[in-house]
């Protein structure tokens, strides 16, 4: 895998993100809780679609938001290689931001790692 986030690996199917919701487990290192829902991508030769978000009742502005969904996805970008290297199913996966403050990119990364790590260690 590279360190990349391609548009084909970015989760935007209503219908699988509703079930993905409906359906799938959850790990959390708080500020950040990661569902997950094991899937198959069939036209897509690709093993994890994902998504983030971020809640609109904790920030009103839409630049807030906006910058930690930029945060998260490099988080995210960053520590994928790490963590889905020995992972051999597909995955459908969101992450969300549940913290109620702003944040840098120093905290979301160590919390992206811890979070990625305890996703490996469930799915194993």
């Amino acid at each position: 895998m590279s360190f990349s986030y391609p548009k084909k690996e970015k989760l935007k199917s209503q219908k699988l993100i509703e079930q993905l919701f409906s359906e799938g487990k959850s790990v959390s290192a708080y500020p950040l809780r990661l569902v997950y829902l094991k899937t198959n991508f069939e036209v897509d030769n690709i093993q994890f679609k994902t998504g983030v978000s971020v809640s609109k009742r904790n920030f009103k502005k839409a630049v807030d938001r906006n910058r930690i969904k930029r945060l998260l996805r490099e988080a995210y970008r960053l520590n994928k290689t790490v963590y889905f290297n020995n992972i051999l199913s597909s995955y459908a996966l969101m992450i969300l931001y549940i913290g109620k403050d702003k944040t840098e990119f120093d905290a979301v990364d160590s919390k992206m790692k811890n979070l990625l790590d305890a996703f490996a260690k469930k799915v194993s």
